[in-house]
């Protein structure tokens, strides 16, 4: 493996996740700061709060990409520069870490759920595919948002340690980010889990004010 360029592709992945577009989007739409209401997060859930579908889906889309794009860039192109799966996980690390402390905004980002699913998207559609459709059923039926991403971010290394992989050795530094991943978003969510044990969580489609 080149180092050097495994360096390079890291550090430019840490500082694509730091572009904290919940806080760009609302800046370009004239949005309030989505870190100074809601829950104070730099992202797709708390943009919503704004009464602003579009610049919540925006948020969402371009906070999925930013953790897509560095991946699939070092799956297509990385054997050219001596860059293997070790450098895949690494950049998919360094990009959702980007968002969670992002250096262009005091190291003070999001919870990572958008960024997440596209590193996910970005090792295998179909591993992202999964994890989006447990999002999805969890959300559908409970109505809570965090109460998703958890279960998300649980099965995430369970749907790709049990699925088709037919080189484990080449496949374990992807396994190890993921779970890092994972185990990530479950910190960062550790408000939401007091929250739903107290029975003070807010549901999905509850009656938001605006915020202007």
């Amino acid at each position: 493996m080149n180092y050097l360029y495994a360096i390079a592709a890291v550090v430019l992945a840490y500082l694509l996740g730091s572009l904290s577009f919940a806080v760009i989007v609302s800046r370009c739409m004239g949005l309030k700061d989505p870190r100074s209401y809601g829950s104070n997060n730099p992202g797709a859930t708390n943009v919503l709060r704004s009464g602003n579908k579009l610049a919540a889906v925006a948020t969402l889309l371009l906070d999925g990409l930013k953790g897509w794009l560095p991946v699939v860039l070092v799956k297509w192109f990385g054997h050219d520069y001596g860059l293997d799966e070790g450098t895949i996980a690494a950049v998919g690390l360094a990009a959702f870490l980007g968002h969670l402390y992002p250096a262009f905004f005091q190291f003070k980002g999001g919870k990572g759920v958008a960024t997440a699913a596209g590193v996910l998207f970005g090792v295998d559609w179909l591993l992202g595919l999964a994890t989006l459709a447990t999002w999805v059923i969890v959300a559908y039926f409970s109505r809570f948002s965090s109460l998703a991403s958890l279960a998300a971010a649980v099965f995430a290394p369970l749907y790709y340690l049990f699925g088709d992989r037919t080189a484990w050795y080449v496949d374990r530094a992807i396994l190890v980010a993921i779970f890092i991943i994972s185990a990530m978003l479950v910190y960062r969510h550790r408000e939401n889990i007091t929250k739903l044990l107290k029975g003070t969580e807010s549901r999905l489609g509850g009656t938001k004010k605006a915020v202007k």
